[in-house]
């Protein structure tokens, strides 16, 4: 520890002497007194700090499980340093420590450069060829940290680990070829990234004809299918149909032939609308993302023709109306890394460490496991989700719908037969069934796999037209 301290006076001293002194003379040193140095500015090239294991800034010794025995001691570099390279293989950790086939990071056509273009185009135009190929990532202050068990004994002093980083960094990292049906890129990850929250579309299956021109036709929804009947109470007489004064006939449904569209478009196809939140990517030597997301179809528009018989005598055949809301979707993505392409470097900079143990780092937000561990702390851009493919109503959410249909129907409000008594039932106008709030009831489960990401296309760090080089 005396020798860094040393190394550190003796570069601040020297630094200082070249830089700022009011009191240097052409090429001749001069002795300073303490005051004279006071008044003395200068910046180190390299500079060294160290956090110990009682520091409050020392997140491992101050983790539940983490190693209250750990240091840290950080040698910087004291300026900017541009990067634009190309790595055709990245292998790092294979076999070792995490078992025999498999590495700790494997990843393919991997590029570091400046943003270029991307903030505003992804093309693979010769201008965003060159802006990208031509610009290079900035690290700002980068910093090797070392991570010392019992850093002030030097008897039993060990290196357990060693983080590369930088305070701050500008740029663009891409994995693999191009954005495509096909992966590329990442094949496996110790590491940690986020996903930026992020919104989409999501399809269900309603039920019946459309009112869209040209979109193809559904099955009715039908009792007969096994979904449960429909019940509630019919009163007549005057005054008004309420739970309090309307005479006690109840009816089932022995039949129903239903349409289930879109409110708004008249659709057969319910459109739901997605959100994924914020959520973290981590593990080792994982291949794939396990990600949850939420879809809330929109108003859906219930209609149809129910044949009911009340009080074991009056046949009911009428046509019904009402609306379903609140129907939730609970979406599992499960996506291979190979999709995943790019990640910008607006600020926060990327981490890439070794440890014999896990770790958590000064200036990291995972704990960095035991082998090689890359961290991205800039939530990545996966865009708007749209998958093709619909989902279908599962039977127990429409029976819990048509359970409050007929409570609606049984205590809110009941079939109004009027005046004319009950035999006016048998035709009429449509019967309202009001709205139902499906929130509670039980969710479609849509599963997606290795989705094509709409915001993942970059350019290639290159000119001509090579995807790599």
């Amino acid at each position: 520890m005396r020798q860094f301290r040393f190394l550190h006076l003796a570069m601040f001293a020297v630094s200082s002497l070249c830089l700022n002194s009011a009191y240097a003379v052409s090429n001749t040193l001069q002795s300073l007194s303490d005051s004279e140095m006071s008044a003395t500015t200068g910046q180190a090239l390299m500079s060294l700090s160290f956090i110990s294991p009682t520091d409050l800034a020392n997140k491992e010794a101050r983790r539940d499980g983490g190693d209250a025995s750990v240091g840290f001691y950080k040698l910087g570099l004291e300026a900017n340093m541009e990067l634009n390279v190309n790595i055709k293989k990245l292998q790092l950790g294979c076999g070792g420590v995490n078992g025999a086939g498999g590495c700790d990071i494997d990843i393919d056509y991997l590029s570091l450069s400046g943003l270029g273009n991307s903030e505003t185009s992804n093309t693979d135009s010769a201008a965003d060829r060159a802006a990208r190929a031509g610009s290079s990532a900035v690290l700002t202050n980068p910093f090797i940290e070392f991570a010392i068990r019992n850093p002030d004994k030097a008897s039993t002093r060990e290196i357990v680990g060693i983080n590369l980083s930088s305070e701050k960094a500008i740029g663009l990292i891409t994995f693999g070829l191009e954005n495509g049906p096909a992966k590329s890129g990442i094949n496996s990850l110790s590491g940690y990234m986020e996903i930026a929250a992020t919104t989409g579309l999501a399809n269900v299956n309603g039920f019946g004809t459309s009112l869209v021109s040209g979109e193809a036709t559904k099955d009715n929804l039908r009792q007969s299918d096994g979904y449960n009947p429909i019940s509630g109470k019919v009163c007549s007489g005057l005054g008004s149909c309420t739970p309090s004064n309307f005479t006690n006939i109840n009816f089932n449904t022995e039949a129903y032939t239903l349409n289930l569209r879109d409110k708004a478009t008249g659709s057969n196809i319910l459109k739901g609308d997605l959100y994924l939140p914020r959520q973290p990517i981590t593990g080792k030597r994982i291949n794939s993302a396990e990600l949850k997301a939420e879809a809330t179809v929109r108003n859906i528009d219930l209609s149809g023709n129910i044949i009911a018989r009340a009080a074991g005598i009056l046949n009911l055949d009428r046509q019904v109306s009402g609306t379903l809301q609140n129907l939730i979707v609970d979406v599992a993505i499960s996506e291979d890394l190979g999709f995943f392409h790019k990640a910008n470097l607006n600020g926060t900079a990327a981490s890439l460490s070794l440890q014999s143990q896990d770790i958590q780092w000064t200036n990291n937000n995972s704990i960095s496991q035991n082998g090689w561990w890359l961290e991205f702390s800039d939530p990545i851009d996966i865009g708007f989700i749209e998958p093709a493919l619909a989902v279908d109503i599962p039977k127990a959410t429409l029976n819990e719908a048509f359970a409050q249909v007929s409570h609606y129907l049984t205590n809110v409000q009941p079939i109004n037969c009027g005046s004319a008594g009950v035999l006016s039932c048998l035709f009429g106008d449509t019967i309202p069934t009001g709205t139902v709030n499906l929130i509670d009831a039980t969710r479609p489960q849509m599963a997606l796999v290795d989705l094509e990401l709409a915001t993942q296309k970059f350019t290639p760090n290159c000119y001509g037209t090579l995807k790599f080089c």
